[in-house]
């Protein structure tokens, strides 16, 4: 492939990412009317007022707090877990191991959706509804597969002199993991913790089916009931969405330099 190929192939890309994007920050700048007639351009009159508004009421902000505290919870656990998980894989041989790589491997392939039922019933015979809980651990456990595979990826391009070294010295597993891996990694620490705070904070269906309590939406649910509320007023709906996915969006690129390393890093042996 031609470099004017493959680059046109990117513009194309970027484009049909980046148009509905720039489309709805703004449209959240028009008026009603304006956004009826033109609907892709630039605002006749910039309307700061709709993003103000949404700014000024109670609402974003429970629904930006619960989203929050959901998905640092999240990434907090699946990270702690995972690497620790990931480690074990690389540094200590046991029986089984491989068939737990596989087993891994397999989780891969199911979709959350697909359990979604089952895990409604445990998660309410755990007492579970309507709480923080009932989301964050079945986001943990979902997300442990994919997250295990990267550190385990990644662990394994550290040379395997560092850890003689450290054994020699007197150095425990625990002592090594935590003084010499975990800084080494902090690409691979970043992109884990982007993924699955993205995919935590965006996510509709489990907190749909555990929460029935409008004080405990999360954005996307809260996103549902404020479209309701304004089905109309389509100007205030794309200020909402604009508001709530920028905190990913702000994280993605501060972390943009980490991921690629993270990713590419752990790519280069199996």
């Amino acid at each position: 492939m031609s470099p004017v190929v493959r680059y046109a192939a990117l513009f194309l890309v970027a484009g049909l990412v980046l148009i509905p994007l720039v489309a709805t920050v703004l449209g959240g700048f028009k008026t009603l009317g304006d956004l009826r007639v033109n609907p892709f351009g630039f605002p006749a009159q910039w309307e700061w007022r709709n993003y103000w508004d949404i700014l000024g009421g109670s609402r974003y902000w429970q629904l930006m707090g619960n989203s929050a505290v959901i998905a640092v919870l999240t990434v907090i656990l699946t990270v702690m877990v995972s690497a620790m998980a990931a480690f074990v894989f690389v540094h200590i041989k046991f029986f089984g191991s491989t068939f737990l790589i596989n087993y891994l491997l397999l989780g891969l392939m199911f979709p959350a959706a697909t359990a979604i039922l089952p895990l409604f019933i445990q998660i309410r015979d755990l007492g579970l509804l309507d709480n923080y809980w009932g989301v964050v651990l079945p986001q943990v456990a979902f997300g442990l597969a994919s997250s295990i595979l990267l550190f385990r990826n990644y662990f394994k391009q550290l040379p395997a002199e560092l850890f003689e070294a450290a054994l020699i010295d007197g150095c425990g597993y625990f002592r090594f993991f935590w003084h010499i891996v975990l800084p080494l990694s902090r690409p691979i620490l970043a992109t884990v913790a982007v993924i699955v705070f993205v995919h935590s904070w965006n996510s509709y269906l489990l907190p749909l089916v555990v929460f029935n309590r409008e004080t405990l939406y999360t954005w996307p649910l809260g996103i549902m009931a404020y479209q309701g509320e304004f089905s109309t007023d389509w100007n205030l709906v794309l200020a909402f969405i604009t508001l709530t996915i920028l905190p990913a969006v702000i994280m993605f690129f501060a972390a943009q330099k980490h991921i690629v390393a993270g990713l590419t890093s752990g790519s280069v042996k199996g």
